[in-house]
């Protein structure tokens, strides 16, 4: 993934955010947090980020499964301080929607990502129902 675009690396753009805890177990052996600990925090801040839109309400009877993730990592980041996790849509499909994050520590950006997710239904890829795609419209990106 090349460099993201700088105008997607503004946290205030963003209008979910919720902060992670780094672990020792986080670090690797040049004492900075690894990768695959970098990763599993934009999970966890996906994850999360769906429970506060309504997904549970707005995708009664259907699933997502993520179709892909890109990440760039940024700079080093450090235990034990924490990362703060910024998420927003980025675009609105027919059965899929496109997820944003950059991780900040300290004000710092430390990984920009961003998911596709796909709605399924019946193991197939489904439209957005109309309850879930009216409750994502509110986490769009801000200019």
């Amino acid at each position: 993934m090349a460099r993201p675009d700088p105008a997607l690396l503004d946290p205030a753009r963003y209008p979910f955010r919720h902060e992670i805890s780094t672990r020792f177990a986080d670090m690797d052996p040049n004492n900075h947090l690894n990768n695959v600990a970098l990763a599993a925090m934009f999970e966890d801040g996906r994850v999360r980020f769906n429970q506060g839109s309504g997904f549970k309400r707005g995708m009664d009877g259907h699933r997502a499964m993520v179709a892909s993730t890109e990440i760039a990592y940024l700079a080093e980041g450090h235990f034990p301080l924490p990362i703060t996790v910024h998420c927003a849509v980025e675009a609105l499909g027919r059965s899929s929607w496109t997820v944003v994050q950059v991780l900040v520590q300290d004000g710092k950006l430390i990984a920009f990502a961003r998911s596709t997710l796909v709605c399924i239904r019946d193991d197939r890829p489904a439209p957005l129902p109309d309850l879930f795609r009216g409750a994502l419209e509110q986490w769009i990106l801000r200019p």
